[in-house]
């Protein structure tokens, strides 16, 4: 059965359709029959009890001089009537108005399924939801205080400090144990977001790659190993790393195994998965990135196990 999709989105003029997930998804969709339809959040209203957002079709493409064309003119969709699936798949940052549009979409998702559950979103930030997993992380601590940050590298050596909400590793910082630049960069911290930050154990490991594990609906489905370009500890592909073909480890195996049913259970239809020499470091759920990689080097058809998740959950709400 075809689905009217609603994709909540950057704007598609800025797409890198090379290795951009979001759109590799609107192309599974596209080619399954599903309609499509393109807005931003902040186009998001809600008046006596109804969603709406002002939408426009469009088609997407890999060929031609154009990866997207518009079919018609924008219209005010009401979310929960006239679409079956929302994609929420606006980048971060993870602020108060991505927070604020996981409020709005959650008011809808009683009549349309939204892909990944809004409160479940909401409530699983990726470097907090992690924390239900301590012993699966490397040693961790959350705080926003300088004294305890140099208790933790007195004890656990040298340490990577970063923001809780940053995202494609934006100010993440490793600092070494004669490193006296640490109280200046917790003032740093202090001055730039009121948030606590976190500081982990820096894992040397790194050096031969950051794994991102791709899950389905809970099911390990692939992975990339990410590797940091040289003077680099940072292996986002953002950040200037690189990508190579891998497979799971059994410990990596084992972590997926451990977290798939809750993922499953909350609605986390695609999660993306940071692992660093065994430790499990992040768990992604705003817009989990990956997939293109993924495919390219596997020959799989990520896209279309990720409809096919999406399709047998909107068969079961009936």
């Amino acid at each position: 059965m075809a689905l009217r999709v609603a994709v909540q989105m950057d704007p598609i003029e800025t797409v890198n359709t090379a290795g951009d997930s979001t759109f590799a998804l609107m192309l599974g969709a596209q080619a399954r029959g599903h309609q499509l339809w393109h807005y931003a959040a902040p186009d998001l209203n809600y008046e006596a009890g109804r969603v709406r957002v002002r939408a426009r079709p469009l088609t997407v493409s890999r060929t031609g001089s154009r990866h997207f064309d518009w079919t018609g003119e924008p219209i005010v969709l009401d979310l929960g009537h006239d679409t079956d699936v929302v994609l929420m798949r606006q980048d971060p940052p993870f602020d108060m108005a991505y927070i604020t549009a996981t409020h709005l979409l959650e008011r809808a998702e009683a009549e349309t399924l939204v892909v990944n559950d809004p409160a479940e979103v909401r409530n699983a930030p990726e470097k907090l939801f992690v924390l239900d997993y301590p012993e699966l992380m490397p040693p961790t601590l959350v705080t926003r205080r300088l004294d305890a940050a140099m208790d933790f590298r007195a004890r656990h050596g040298a340490i990577v400090v970063k923001p809780l909400y940053g995202n494609a590793g934006s100010a993440v910082f490793k600092i070494d144990t004669d490193d006296g630049n640490l109280p200046a960069l917790i003032e740093l911290f202090g001055d730039v977001w009121r948030e606590p930050f976190m500081v982990q154990q820096f894992l040397p490991d790194v050096s031969a790659g950051d794994k991102r594990i791709v899950l389905v609906d809970g099911v390990a489905t692939g992975a990339i190993n990410r590797l940091p370009k040289p003077g680099e500890i940072r292996s986002n592909l953002a950040a200037g790393g690189s990508a190579q073909a891998t497979g799971l480890s059994p410990r990596e195996a084992e972590i997926c195994s451990i977290i798939g049913p809750e993922l499953k259970r909350r609605g986390l239809v695609f999660v993306g998965i940071d692992v660093i020499g065994g430790y499990l470091t992040e768990i992604n759920v705003t817009s989990p990135t990956g997939i293109v990689a993924i495919d390219r080097f596997n020959g799989t058809d990520t896209p279309a196990l990720i409809w096919d998740a999406i399709e047998a959950r909107q068969r079961a709400r009936g």
